[in-house]
């Protein structure tokens, strides 16, 4: 479980914290008391969580620049001191490693790399939690659930730089910091949505977008099935992780952990439209397309035993759950409400689900 006694006042530094996951972990940690600094670019979309929930205000320092910029990042460091730090900062699309394949690596691959050896240097860190994704596994379209012991891969750009990612993170630790103070473990989960992500090319943006305002929705790839989960189950995850490997020194949780959705959530990007429809009261109309230009795997699923047995993590939302509280988040912005208490409200909405069961 969360401690919270432990996260009161502990320096956190959160990579990619005007990201959508990032947003929302900051939030998360502010509720816990941490000294949050963030450091990433601007956010990439004009409609975007950190902005629209005013969180710039939590932070005790606000870093803008890019994660593969190595001076930056340490300086950021050395001023923050922290103790544990969460490394979201990424390039998080399939289809744009397509058309940016070269700036993808740089930030996914160079960028943790950065991280890493900058934070070898610097005896305060204690903790550091590399966020990657399902995605790393060598995808065969088997249908199998991946575990933290199959082989990792990638017949994209994104997803073999996020392979590249971990193995370089597996790599640090072995080399370096097994010795060390500071503990490194990586994190993978599944296709997570919740309010406030207007990224593109997904499916959440688009169909958001169209039920909002009952227009028609043009779906491609209906039929593609994702593990997904709402962001908040990962988060509460990683949390944990971090904290685990800060209060034990023996390394024992410095490996790859898998924290995806049960298999009943597993359902199409149609079906996935479907229940979001619903769930916004929207007149839209669903068009099924019947081609794509970039090519994405049909099936995705993890395998999360060893999180649920070893952290007392597991995955408890259904998919009705789920795009529930993802759709109320978006409906209470068009209503103007109060964004940054919404999340905080949705957070503790969250916890007593947990606790309930």
């Amino acid at each position: 479980m969360i401690n919270k006694k432990f996260w009161k006042n502990k320096r956190v530094l959160i990579t990619g914290h005007t990201g959508f996951k990032g947003g929302w972990l900051s939030v998360w940690m502010n509720i816990l008391g941490a000294k949050i600094s963030g450091y990433s670019i601007n956010p990439i979309t004009k409609k975007n969580f950190f902005d629209i929930t005013k969180i710039k205000q939590i932070f005790h320092k606000d870093y803008r620049s890019n994660i593969q910029d190595y001076k930056d990042l340490e300086a950021c460091i050395k001023e923050t001191k922290p103790e544990i730090i969460f490394h979201l900062a990424a390039q998080p699309q399939v289809l744009v490693s397509y058309d940016n394949p070269l700036d993808t690596v740089a930030t996914n691959v160079i960028g943790t790399s950065n991280l890493l050896e900058i934070s070898r240097n610097y005896k305060f860190i204690k903790s550091i939690v590399i966020i990657t994704t399902d995605k790393v596994y060598q995808n065969d379209e088997r249908k199998v659930k991946f575990t933290e012991k199959d082989h990792l891969g990638g017949d994209d750009i994104y997803s073999a730089s996020k392979a590249c990612s971990d193995i370089i993170s597996n790599s640090y630790f072995k080399s370096f910091f097994q010795s060390s103070k500071c503990g490194i473990a990586t994190a993978r989960a599944g296709n997570c949505v919740g309010g406030g992500d207007w990224t593109k090319y997904r499916i959440l943006t688009d169909a958001v977008e169209a039920f909002a305002k009952d227009k028609d929705l043009k779906i491609r790839n209906p039929k593609t099935v994702r593990p997904w989960q709402h962001v908040l189950e990962p988060l509460y995850g990683y949390i944990i992780l971090a904290q685990k490997i800060y209060t034990n020194k023996n390394k024992r949780y410095c490996t790859s952990w898998n924290f995806g959705p049960s298999r009943k959530i597993n359902i199409s990007v149609l079906s996935f439209a479907k229940i979001l429809k619903s769930k916004m009261n929207s007149k839209s109309k669903l068009l099924v397309s019947k081609k794509t230009d970039k090519k994405e795997k049909k099936n995705l699923d993890l395998d999360s035993k060893k999180a649920i047995k070893d952290l007392g993590w597991k995955s408890f939302l259904s998919i009705n759950d789920t795009l529930k509280l993802t759709a109320e988040w978006y409906l209470a912005n068009i209503k103007k409400k109060n964004m940054y208490n919404f999340s905080v409200e949705q957070i503790n909405q969250f916890l007593k689900i947990k606790n309930d069961l």
